[in-house]
């Protein structure tokens, strides 16, 4: 097809109109708490060769596409999360992206070969594409369950780093390596080291340059932080190391240090971010042809994903467990926020582009096995934090400020809410007792906004912002917790995370 200006019309017209759909589908899955992703695969089957007509088959291109997806997604996750918060549970985290993976990926295939009766080929692909979770989901859906800072570090941790180890073991399995066991394990645990030591030294690199950098535009530095990212994924991958490893570890060293325009960049990532899911999910859906599906494909999807939530997955967690212990509650909750989404279905283009046998039966089932589960387990995660009591009350919400070149005035807003539970109520400004360098600025309560003196008195339902030096930040969410949990007299008890 010749690329003009009339087809270039009909594309944008057709592109956008995707893409506002997608974007105030938003909404409607927030609600529901379901990941977008279900809606925008959706939208791809509703658009394609079942729906209107729209015909896409290139798995080799899915497969091209559906990495630069997960490249942007994984560099916003590591930009957004913050380093003090994930360093106490990166033991476990490591833990469950690696060890915990190789137990899921060996029991499922186990299970998919001697009850399912699928070839040994093909039950491995299954174990290994499913035995990841998803970064876009797990970012997209667990910031919006009230959870401890820990738990939410544990599964972003997890879903951040274990895509690494998976593509090299479905690569090698799809291309048919005959090295064996011990060169595969070998393969996967030289590139993770490459990754790392590469994302280490591009992210510590690229800091270093931003400092330094007195671009002409603010807007250029977003654009300059997210270049050095995909540089780490594929200068690392150049060199067959881990490509996904390499753009987690150096988003996550860039946006942990102290460089200019951090909100503005963090802002820019996620719209980015939304944009690469949004492509890829919908790229997905079309990718997937409905008159293929049988009943047969849909009893494998559902008997799969029962050993996987049920067995596997739990399994796999209370053993990965053991490189830092947790209590029973959190570990179940661990083992039932282990969302699939995008990243099970991408793996599965990877046989299907290599032209496994029966690749495409793969494809179905993993695509069936994502929606039914991912709609079971997404919409409960509130209420089995609650059933857990492992949920945790209001605490104070980031409100990133745009942060400045010079570093001894950078500073972070922090917007606080006081909910019906907490402790705060009745507790006077000056009794909070907020480390040196921190204030409570403005509160605003029943819409009207006041400037609080000291011995003004907090209530349920305000809203407070606190200004905080990015030093003093850590210990001033600490001390609000405290007092959120303990009241005026927080300091004589020990309720701190």
């Amino acid at each position: 097809m010749t690329l003009d200006v009339h087809t270039l019309n009909q594309g944008l017209l057709a592109g956008t109109g995707v893409l506002l759909v997608a974007i105030l589908a938003v909404r409607a899955s927030t609600g529901a708490g379901l990941p977008s992703l279900l809606l925008y695969l959706l939208i791809g089957v509703g658009i394609g060769e079942s729906g209107l007509g729209v015909a896409f088959s290139d798995a080799e291109l899915a497969n091209a596409l559906g990495f630069a997806a997960l490249v942007v997604i994984l560099a916003e996750g590591g930009l957004t999360t913050k380093w003090p918060e994930i360093r106490p549970v990166l033991r476990i985290g490591t833990s469950l992206a690696t060890f915990g993976v190789v137990i899921s990926v060996g029991m499922m295939a186990l299970f998919a070969h001697v009850a399912l009766g699928l070839s040994w080929e093909l039950a491995i692909l299954l174990g290994a594409v499913t035995s990841p979770t998803d970064a876009a989901a797990v970012f997209s859906v667990l910031r919006r369950v009230p959870l401890p800072r820990r738990l939410n570090s544990i599964l972003e941790a997890e879903s951040g780093l274990n895509d690494a180890p998976i593509v090299v073991l479905v690569t090698l399995v799809s291309v048919g390596s005959s090295h064996g066991l011990a060169y595969s394990a070998g393969m996967v645990v030289f590139e993770l080291a490459v990754g790392v030591l590469g994302g280490l030294a591009i992210g510590f690199g690229g800091a270093w340059l931003m400092r330094r950098a007195a671009l002409p535009s603010s807007g250029l530095y977003p654009l300059a932080v997210l270049s050095i990212t995909v540089f780490a994924y594929a200068s690392v991958a150049s060199i067959h190391g881990s490509g996904f490893a390499a753009v987690y570890v150096a988003a996550l060293v860039l946006g942990n240090s102290e460089l200019p325009h951090r909100a503005a960049t963090r802002s820019f990532a996620e719209g980015m971010a939304w944009l690469a899911q949004i492509g890829l999910f919908v790229m997905l859906g079309l990718l997937l042809s409905p008159g293929r599906l049988s009943w047969e494909v849909v009893g494998l999807a559902v008997a799969a994903g029962f050993f996987l939530t049920f067995v596997a997955r739990p399994l796999s967690v209370l053993l990965a467990a053991a490189a830092q212990p947790m209590a029973w509650r959190e570990l179940t909750f661990i083992s039932w926020a282990g969302l699939r989404g995008a990243v099970p279905i991408v793996f599965a283009t990877i046989p299907l582009s290599e032209n496994v046998t029966d690749a495409d039966r793969l494809f179905d089932i993993v695509f069936v096995l994502v929606v039914i589960y991912t709609l079971i387990t997404a919409p409960t995660l509130p209420l089995v934090a609650r059933v857990l009591k492992v949920a945790r009350r209001s605490e104070p919400r980031d409100l990133d400020v745009e942060a400045a070149p010079l570093e001894r005035i950078a500073a972070d807003l922090l917007m606080v809410t006081i909910s019906p539970k907490s402790l705060m109520h009745g507790v006077e400004v000056a009794e909070l007792r907020l480390p040196k360098g921190s204030s409570v600025s403005l509160v605003v309560r029943d819409g009207t906004t006041l400037v609080p003196s000291d011995r003004t008195v907090l209530r349920r339902g305000d809203e407070l912002l606190v200004v905080t030096t990015r030093k003093s930040r850590e210990a001033t969410e600490n001390r609000l917790r405290a007092v959120s949990l303990g009241g005026r007299l927080a300091q004589w008890h020990r309720h701190v995370e």
